[in-house]
């Protein structure tokens, strides 16, 4: 996941020059192009660039976030777009890397990014975090009917994962594993796939998406016990085996739209929408929307209230 050690450069995807226009009048999902809703008070009231209107940046990464037929698709997208809609607000995107998202924001050229954005302490003394769109969970990539419960598991195993990636120091700590650091996922699946690898560490739906696309693959996605208090402080590099709190990252000029994210998201962990999305796009709600104990306590004082607790189904 793209926590606070990634980088996606790795993964070779292009920087597109292409700006678009998303228009949004009715619920998540809709094929149609239509009308913008009228911008309200809500809309105008918001401190977003363009009044009406919410700028985001995005990379093609899929199932999170791309652009097809002119339209933002991909779970991310997916929120984003239910949440702007709620509030009257048009969404315009413009597509870059990972490193010009980040940017984008902290240069204040758009108002927010998404797309597996990890929390990080560093990131937020930059720009301002919403509350967790979803949790990334502790998981990994295998073929067929292969099944590893836990850390322990993996002893002796060939593991691979793709650079850049938080588990890349993680894996190498696992007792008697051999590792494997790939280029792109491309090769990290191929590999996995002929059976070189014996397990993968890479972004959960990616695995499921890969499966959908290439079903005579037999990819599967596994979700597994993360390591106890005791493992992590023995091998610390292990805490990246835990669940990881996406959200969106918006730019240090929008504490009004960033507590209107936060109040449309909360709502959706309530009415059943996010757990919705995240099974669309092949995940398991009860590991995407349901928040470890520790994580709480990251961002309390931080930049949430001592007594925050992170939305839930």
């Amino acid at each position: 996941m793209r926590s606070a050690q990634i980088r996606l450069a790795a993964r070779q995807v292009s920087a597109l020059a292409m700006v678009g226009t998303v228009l949004l009048a009715g619920a998540c999902g809709t094929k149609d192009s239509a009308s913008p809703p009228a911008a309200g008070s809500a809309a105008a009231g918001l401190d977003t660039i363009d009044k009406g209107v919410v700028k985001v940046a995005i990379e093609p990464y899929m199932p999170y976030t791309d652009v097809k037929n002119g339209k933002l698709v991909g779970l991310d997208s997916e929120i984003l777009q239910e949440a702007a809609a709620n509030l009257g607000l048009k969404v315009e995107f413009n597509v870059t890397d990972f490193k010009g998202m980040l940017g984008g924001v902290q240069s204040h050229r758009v108002d927010v990014t998404i797309g597996g954005v990890g929390w990080s302490k560093d990131r937020e003394d930059k720009g301002l975090f919403t509350d967790p769109v979803y949790y990334s969970p502790p998981a990994m990539a295998v073929v067929g009917d292969k099944s590893y419960q836990t850390v322990d598991d993996l002893k002796g195993k060939t593991i691979g994962t793709v650079t850049g990636y938080v588990w890349e120091k993680s894996i190498k700590e696992v007792d008697g594993a051999q590792t494997k650091v790939y280029q792109d996922a491309a090769t990290f699946f191929n590999d996995l796939g002929t059976g070189r690898i014996d397990v993968g560490f890479i972004d959960p739906l990616l695995v499921t998406y890969q499966a959908q696309q290439k079903p005579d693959t037999k990819f599967k996605l596994v979700y597994f016990t993360p390591p106890t208090d005791a493992q992590i402080a023995a091998k610390p590099a292990f805490k990246d085996f835990r669940q990881i709190q996406i959200a969106f990252y918006v730019a240090k000029e929008g504490p009004k739209l960033e507590k209107a994210l936060d109040a449309e998201i909360d709502e959706m962990y309530k009415n059943g929408k996010l757990a919705e999305m995240v099974k669309k796009w092949g995940g398991d709600p009860n590991a995407f929307c349901k928040p470890a104990a520790y994580l709480t306590s990251l961002r309390q004082g931080v930049d949430r209230p001592a007594d925050w607790v992170p939305p839930t189904i």
